[in-house]
């Protein structure tokens, strides 16, 4: 009887045993820590475990057999009968491609030994007894980490009351077997804590107290649910509840992705002393630099977001529609809840009514308390995560720290970050997926708050991936040591600058003053390519096509004779005219290759508006030029040997953000909408340019 055995973030879960077609499967008690009796695996109970470990044993067992002749092949590619596509990594283990989740193989003297699946907070792996070895387990084999020898206790679940007397459903899980105060780390959440409630048992189970709690007026708390907007003080006022428990020893670490990511940062702006380590994973920033209101815009592609969010319960099903096209276009936005879902949402008029970035914004802020934020962070992010810029602000406030008080990981990922090597048909390397994530944050939280001296704080700060290259770097700070800046300046012979026309970028600066011009067409918005329901809005794609319109000015440099690497924000200066009152601005950079293909790296946007700051709107005078400086997103990336250098500028940016409708109106209730005529200067009098941080050789 041939056994395999069940690991997630290197706990052994379960056994499964083959022999013939009988299926065994003995898993432990996580409460008591004791392992159950064997039984007769079932289909049904496979698919939880597929839910939870993103691995199926019975169906890796009824695909055995092709594993097996598939991968004897001296080839670097299998496609599998069930469609799957494997590219040979190494020696022993063939990575899965174009999947989310995929599930990596590895190859021991001809025979299939283990199977590993990847997410965003752990690596889950099912391997023949023995061969641990060879997979991501191993990486649990050291002895300066805590060792998983403990049963899982629900404490209670506690009404914890806020400054203001709201009270805040908060379940507390306590390590079984430990007599006294133990480490917590602290989980907050919009989206339910019962779902939360076997995710961090991990930490548990290796001897920490995980309290999980439900962010205001969300499933069991009490409260108005306003995105963002009390989880400062609410953040403030459950740490110093948790430091006075009896079973909390006063090391208090907080975890989570998104909008898990935002509580964190939220909480360590109150200043709060008992915060002693923090891992904040895809965080979410300032509202007005991140999102909703990015570049002073309205972000419509965080409806599907916010669709979800319009009860007490999270409604993710909310998110998946057929009609997003219609939905982004109705008018005006402020209605677009009514319309589409048949009711109004109360934080969504909230956003409406606020068109600056005024106390209401101001209360969701973090970032403007920087000088408050001290704990010890680990901040894990990707290029393409739509929440990228409030990474962004998180490198800004951990760049004054002490090396060991900071880590960073950033790798070639989206939102729901290193889950695929594949996005939107741009292929990332095979070593684009880390197996180690989950590793990082066990050796943090242990360094942080129980002082094990792991060095997981003597090395490299920054571990980053460069696109181009497909491989992993490392540096003392963000942007690299070994970078510096320098401007490619933008100038053409013509007015008609298209992906097929004559707009150039050069580090060489203009010989002599022109401009370029475009009509905008709010009715008729240059899309940004994505796809709504799948909630992720900064993922790169293949732009070639929409660089063709004719509302895109299109600035590339000439065949590189050499390989140009960036790691860092890009920063686009732009001096620009607009026949309208207001309009909006948004930049690509894209990397593109002999064959025309024009990837997208980084993005950024500007609403006219605001362009002397968010706290005021300034309308613009028609056919003045004023000068822009608009910021994108962080990237590293080789432009190769042959490959192009393209900066396009345009409008819009269909299903990214709502259309400026140029009447310089509120946007919230604005129903009409005027084509404008762009101008975009360049030349020795306007030095139009964008701004790269060039990696150098040595």
């Amino acid at each position: 009887m041939e056994k395999y055995k069940l690991y997630r973030s290197g706990i052994h879960d379960a056994t499964i045993s083959f022999k013939g077609n009988d299926v065994e499967y003995k898993e432990r008690n996580i409460m008591t820590n004791q392992w159950l009796e064997p039984v007769r695996l079932k289909e049904e109970k496979a698919k939880e475990l597929e839910n939870y470990y993103h691995i199926n044993p019975l169906s890796i067992a009824q695909r055995f057999h092709e594993f097996r002749e598939l991968f004897q092949q001296d080839t670097q590619k299998v496609v599998t009968s069930w469609g799957a596509t494997y590219q040979k990594q190494d020696e022993n283990t063939w990575v899965e491609r174009q999947k989310k989740f995929p599930l990596d193989v590895v190859m021991v003297n001809g025979e299939p030994v283990a199977f590993i699946s990847i997410s965003r907070e752990n690596c889950s792996v099912f391997v023949k007894e023995g061969f641990e070895e060879y997979t991501p387990v191993k990486l649990w084999d050291r002895n300066d980490i805590s060792k998983a020898e403990y049963g899982v206790n629900l404490h209670g679940t506690f009404m914890v009351e806020m400054r203001d007397k709201i009270k805040l459903a908060t379940d507390v899980w306590l390590p079984r077997g430990i007599e006294g105060p133990v480490p917590v780390i602290l989980v907050r959440t919009p989206y339910g804590k019962s779902m939360y409630s076997g995710f961090y048992t991990n930490f548990i189970q290796r001897g920490y107290g995980v309290v999980i709690q439900d962010t205001r007026g969300r499933q069991d708390s009490e409260g108005e649910w306003i995105p963002m907007a009390s989880e400062m003080e609410d953040g403030d006022d459950t740490l110093n509840w948790i430091a006075e428990q009896p079973w909390c020893d006063g090391n208090i670490g907080m975890t989570g992705a998104s909008y898990g990511g935002f509580v964190q940062w939220a909480a360590a702006a109150s200043g709060n002393p008992h915060l002693k380590a923090m891992v904040s994973i895809v965080t979410a920033g300032s509202p007005f630099v991140d999102i909703p209101r990015k570049g002073g815009a309205f972000v419509s592609g965080t409806l599907a977001w916010a669709f979800a969010m319009v009860e007490k319960e999270f409604k993710p099903e909310n998110m998946i529609r057929d009609d997003w096209d219609e939905v982004v276009k109705f008018r005006p936005i402020k209605d677009i809840p009514k319309h589409a879902l048949g009711k109004d949402v109360a934080f969504w008029d909230k956003w409406m009514s606020h068109p600056t970035n005024d106390e209401f914004w101001r209360q969701s802020d973090w970032y403007q308390y920087k000088e408050n934020i001290q704990a010890p962070a680990m901040v894990v992010s990707g290029w393409y995560d739509d929440n990228g810029m409030g990474t962004t602000e998180a490198l800004e406030v951990v760049a004054a720290y002490p090396s060991e008080n900071k880590k960073v990981i950033l790798g070639p990922w989206m939102h729901n970050g290193n889950t695929t090597r594949d996005i939107q048909g741009v292929a990332l390397g095979n070593n684009a997926i880390r197996y180690d994530l989950d590793v990082n944050y066990q050796l943090w939280f242990d360094r942080k708050l129980k002082g094990i001296d792991n060095k997981i704080d003597a090395g490299p700060v920054v571990e980053y991936y460069i696109n181009g290259d497909n491989a992993w770097k490392t540096a003392q700070q963000w942007p690299p040591e070994n970078s510096h800046w320098k401007e490619m300046y933008i100038s053409s012979n013509g007015n008609a600058v298209s992906s097929d026309g004559d707009g150039k970028l050069s580090f060489e600066e203009a010989r002599q003053d022109g401009n370029d011009e475009f009509i905008y067409d709010p009715e008729n918005p240059a899309p940004h390519l994505i796809d709504l329901s799948e909630n992720e809005i900064g993922v790169p794609a293949n732009y070639k096509d929409v660089e063709k319109r004719d509302d895109m000015l299109v600035y590339t440099s000439d065949p590189l004779d050499k390989p140009v690497t960036i790691a860092g924000d890009i920063y686009v200066k732009l001096y620009a005219s607009s026949s309208a009152r207001d309009t909006d601005w948004i930049v690509r950079l894209t990397d593109v290759d002999p064959d025309g293909n024009s990837i997208k790296l980084a993005e950024g946007v500007l609403r006219a508006r605001f362009r002397d700051g968010y706290d005021k709107e300034i309308l613009l005078e028609p056919g003045k030029v004023y000068e822009y400086h608009i910021r994108t997103s962080k990237i590293a990336n080789t432009f190769q040997k042959g490959h192009r250098i393209r900066l396009t500028v345009t409008s819009s940016a269909d299903s990214f953000i709502f259309p400026n409708s140029n009447t310089g109106n509120d946007p919230a209730t604005d129903v009409e909408s005027v084509t404008a005529t762009q101008r975009i200067y360049h030349g020795k009098t306007y030095k139009s340019c964008v701004r790269l941080p060039i990696v150098s050789d040595s």
